[in-house]
């Protein structure tokens, strides 16, 4: 999931925004790569992939966007069938877009795998799902893993899983699992101690509004970010809440673009223009005349605008040295003038 810029990866995810229609899903995959998307994801799944069709209590959804719904419920109305994965890669590949997928199960994998889905995402609530981990890691192809509810040790798990299954390349996803996110409750910083612990690319899965958060984990390092997308959060599809409109994503391209490329080098650099500038810094010029053998003095010298003469922080040394020649004044001091 490379590219060339020095700015994250820009991954629209569409999830269940398509409302349940093929054509729709493909309306806003174009619509993502226009408004300048580097790849856009989907979710694979069925309802039966991700839980049991129960009206038991813990199957029931309490608060938040989909309150009073089962989870059955609400996984029937958001799924991106099976069935739409040939079509939705094949109009992938015609249109120039970078599409791939989050599976929630092995059949889901596998059908991904006959289209040729080049790379997988784990869900941060399929952190734990170790198995489907093993499976995708065993593709050997590229993995995204969002890390939102895991520990740090469930962390480690999964990414050693995926390793030790074949792996080649990983990029951990930080993630603040509520819908819509709160920005407060945030932990960017966690995305150099993950760079740092693991040595793989890291990036955020972002389900706030906004991209002030996402202008921070640039600045941070972030080689990826993830946001929900749609054409219209005023359509009240399952997740438009916390979904970024085509105008969001251009800022966020802008934005993290800019961002990027303001970074620089870690240390201390200067441009050229810089350079060419230090001429207008201070120095040490002599302002008084003095005599062969007369000694230099503060009262002979003066710290002035521009940078000809003689380094301020050298100065001391100078004073109370003898002049080697008849000095006239104002000229740029010169050691070479005075005995050493």
């Amino acid at each position: 999931m490379d590219i060339k810029d020095k700015r994250p990866v820009i991954v629209a995810e569409l999830s269940g925004n398509h409302e349940g229609s093929l054509e729709r899903c493909m309306s806003l995959m174009d619509l993502a790569h226009e408004n300048g998307a580097d790849a856009v994801k989907i979710q694979t799944y069925t309802e039966d992939s991700l839980t049991l069709n129960s009206d038991r209590p813990e199957f029931a959804i309490r608060g938040g966007l989909w309150d009073g719904q089962t989870l059955y419920e609400l996984y029937k109305k958001a799924k991106t069938p099976r069935e739409w994965m040939k079509p939705l890669f094949e109009h992938a590949s015609e249109s120039g877009i970078r599409l791939f997928s989050t599976p929630f199960s092995i059949e889901d994998l596998n059908a991904l795998e006959d289209v040729g889905c080049p790379c997988y995402k784990i869900a941060s609530f399929e952190l734990n799902y170790v198995q489907l981990i093993k499976a995708c890691a065993s593709t050997r192809k590229p993995m995204v893993i969002s890390t939102g509810l895991g520990t740090l040790e469930e962390i480690e798990r999964a990414y050693e899983t995926a390793v030790k299954a074949g792996c080649p390349s990983i990029t951990l996803l930080v993630c603040q699992s509520s819908y819509p996110a709160d920005p407060e409750k945030f932990s960017l910083r966690t995305i150099p101690f993950l760079k740092e612990r693991f040595g793989c690319r890291v990036g955020l899965s972002d389900h706030a509004l906004g991209d002030v958060q996402d202008i921070a984990a640039t600045a941070l390092g972030a080689d990826m970010i993830e946001k929900h997308f749609t054409d219209d959060r005023a359509r009240g599809s399952v997740d438009s809440a916390f979904s970024m409109e085509p105008s969001d994503l251009r800022e966020l391209v802008k934005d993290t673009t800019e961002t990027a490329a303001s970074l620089g080098v870690y240390g201390v650099r200067l441009t050229e223009e810089e350079k060419n500038s230090r001429g207008g810094r201070r120095s040490v010029y002599l302002v008084k005349p003095l005599k062969k053998g007369e000694k230099l003095t503060e009262k002979d010298v003066k710290i002035v605008r521009p940078a000809f003469g003689l380094e301020p922080y050298l100065l001391e040394d100078l004073i109370g040295k003898s002049a080697l020649r008849d000095l006239s004044a104002p000229i740029p001091l010169n050691p070479a003038d005075f005995n050493s």
